[in-house]
């Protein structure tokens, strides 16, 4: 039985595990960049074409999102076929209530057509103000850090219009009580 290694062996087997050492570090790496861009941390401010923007409420008023700037704000992209959505409203209405005299405002932004929006509203009234974005919402979703389009999103802004934080997927209650500590 022959026992000797050649070299060409040995440098095959270096450089296989060079390999596997940069893949690995690479997926770590890759791995952490994910962790961190989708941890639900803010940064950046809001867009500004978001302060630009106008909306028509489901009554047909307008509502210019500029009457939001200054003040901070619960900002919910959501939609009434999203279960996720429909089940948080009762929790932002909570909040809106018990956090408008602090100056805090939520508005949510319907991905829907304005005809279920209403039929929804009529069954399960906000207090808060409801903006009609239908499918042009994703996109300004997308714009503001949603990359995936999914919802429910919601993102906060502090009265400096600085975002401080992204959250996809259903708010809880634990969430809604530290958010309120942060304007």
């Amino acid at each position: 039985m022959n026992t000797e290694v050649s070299d060409s062996d040995v440098d095959a087997r270096r450089r296989g595990l060079l390999y596997a050492g940069v893949g690995a570090t690479a997926a770590i790496a890759g791995a952490g960049f994910a962790i961190w861009r989708f941890s639900g941390q803010g940064g950046g401010r809001a867009d500004a074409a978001l302060w630009t923007m106008n909306f028509e409420s489901p009554s047909g008023k307008p509502m210019s999102m500029q009457a939001f700037r200054g003040k901070p704000m619960l900002l919910n992209f959501w939609a009434t076929w999203c279960p996720p959505c429909v089940e948080e409203m009762p929790l932002l209405d909570a909040f809106y209530r018990q956090n408008s005299a602090r100056s805090w405002q939520v508005v949510g932004l319907a991905i829907d057509q304005p005809t279920a929006v209403r039929k929804f509203l009529e069954r399960t009234p906000v207090s808060y103000p409801i903006g009609l974005a239908g499918m042009g919402g994703t996109e300004l979703s997308r714009l503001l850090g949603n990359e995936t389009g999914g919802l429910p999103f919601t993102l906060v802004v502090n009265v400096e219009g600085v975002v401080l934080e992204r959250k996809m997927g259903l708010l809880t209650s634990k969430d809604l009580a530290r958010l309120g500590q942060l304007s």
